[in-house]
């Protein structure tokens, strides 16, 4: 069992209160992963006053230094590759691919921002009066990253990795559901040479990311989770600091008519059930032409029934537990909201034996516009499916939710897919891909209730402004 501490000042460190708490295997609960400190405000309030000092002394460092720290972080993940899938799989249930995937791209991303911190630059303006104005960016400061469970390490490094390459002092509240990936990440920065200062790690539940949100110090804060703790943060932060949010989605796949559905069904398939469902651009609804919908419905029904669910180490799983008890709990209800509210359960939608969080993931037909299924988010492995008949009804239902994440199409048709692409109330469209799985390289963010809609993540033009303030300075000889 591993002891997991913060870092505080440097110092890894107990909760002030020495409360903690533990992690188990999703897959078998009877498998301890970690003990964590249960951190209070009060920790948090530590935390940022140490990280105001290192935000000074990481500030003043050369873009050449940041970027050597984050490409060094990068090579310490890949030298210990093996030892993190197995880590990720047992603490938050991926298969192995998964894992593998997620792994290998974290060293990637970093890298990625390490060039950034070479391009921070800023702009000269014409003068009036012959003089010189020119603009200059400078860290914010302190950036709190309050990160999500699904992807432990990809995500906190899409967050950490920009801040850090901008001169930031990095404040990182994780999930308690992943804490012990969330260690390894800042184990790699400082093996990489960031002095400690500039990171703090701190552990525990909702006081630990709320503390970290309100504390005025913090110059911004990202975050990726729900829309109702997003919504929370977003208040928290007020207008004189900045928030960037990233939150829920329900994302749909219209399939036409004219779609090869074996095609149409890997993809949807793919989307709905990779990683357990639990992704924010993960498929959850599929909106079916009418001359195709039955015959698609039994064939991803089909296939869902014959997905092998069980334990990511295993050879041949294709589907691993649910990553926490909240989340089957989730699951169960949403299957029986389902079934209440005059749905059809084509298949799933149970629980399955073993000392996990198993279950049969759920294929709906019959879903109305106004159903609980068909508009809030589930974070699981729910599936629902609706009929259209033709590109405008499909087009209606696709933006009738209150998210705008993800959203794609399956056409043969140039012409309907770029008019998809037009109407579509999302901040991702994809054609004949699943909604989930984006490049690196790409902007990343949602429209609607899936994101503040302010700054991208992950790429972009306006991915490392986020973390930077400007300043106009006007010289007169």
């Amino acid at each position: 069992m591993h002891e997991g501490l913060n870092l505080i000042g440097g110092e890894w460190v107990p909760a002030s209160s020495g409360v903690t708490f533990r992690r188990h295997n999703p897959a078998d609960l009877g498998d301890v992963v970690g003990e964590f400190p249960e951190s209070l405000a009060a920790d948090v309030e530590k935390a940022v006053a140490h990280a105001e000092e290192g935000a000074a002394e990481w500030g003043a460092a050369a873009a050449e230094k940041r970027a050597d720290v984050l490409e060094a972080a990068a090579r310490w993940l890949e030298d210990r590759a093996g030892d993190l899938v197995g880590e990720l799989v047992r603490e938050e249930g991926k298969t192995r691919a998964e894992a593998a995937m997620e792994v290998s791209r974290t060293p990637r991303n970093l890298r990625f921002y390490a060039a950034e911190a070479h391009r921070i630059t800023g702009d000269s303006h014409p003068s009036a009066d012959g003089g010189l104005v020119y603009t200059r960016r400078e860290p914010v400061g302190v950036v709190g990253a309050i990160t999500p469970w699904n992807f432990p390490l990809n995500i906190p490094s899409r967050k950490i990795g920009p801040a850090l390459a901008a001169g930031n002092a990095v404040v990182f509240k994780p999930s308690p559901v992943t804490p012990l990936l969330a260690q390894r990440l800042v184990e790699a920065l400082l093996a990489g040479g960031l002095p400690p200062k500039a990171i703090a790690l701190v552990h525990g539940g909702a006081e630990a990311g709320a503390a970290v949100a309100a504390d005025e110090r913090v110059g911004a804060v990202t975050f990726t989770g729900s829309t109702r703790a997003g919504r929370a943060v977003h208040a928290a932060v007020g207008p004189s600091r900045r928030a960037q949010l990233e939150m829920g989605g329900k994302n749909p796949v219209v399939v036409m008519d004219d779609a090869d559905l074996d095609r149409a069904a890997q993809i949807i398939l793919k989307g709905a059930f990779g990683l357990s469902g639990q992704a924010c651009t993960g498929t959850s609804r599929v909106i079916a032409h009418d001359a195709v919908h039955d015959e698609l419905l039994d064939r991803v029904a089909r296939a869902a029934e014959a997905r092998v669910v069980g334990n990511g180490l295993d050879d041949g799983v294709q589907m691993g537990p649910l990553a926490a008890d909240f989340q089957l709990e989730k699951f169960l209800d949403y299957v029986r909201i389902g079934e209440e509210e005059g749905a059809e359960l084509v298949t799933g939608g149970r629980r399955l034996p073993g000392d996990g969080y198993f279950v049969a993931p759920a294929v709906f037909a019959g879903l109305a516009p106004d159903m609980r299924i068909t508009r809030e988010e589930i974070f699981g492995p729910v599936l629902g499916f609706q009929r259209a008949s033709g590109l405008d009804e499909a087009v209606a239902l696709a933006n009738g939710t209150d998210y705008g994440l993800s959203a794609g199409i399956v056409t043969r048709d140039l012409d309907r897919a770029l008019e998809f692409a037009r109407r579509s109330e999302s901040g991702l469209v994809k054609v004949n891909q699943p909604t989930s799985g984006m490049a690196m390289t790409v902007p990343f963010g949602g429209l609607k209730d899936s994101s503040t809609q302010t700054f991208k993540e992950q790429a972009g033009p306006s991915m490392m402004l986020f973390y930077l303030r400007e300043k106009s300075v006007y010289i007169t000889p």
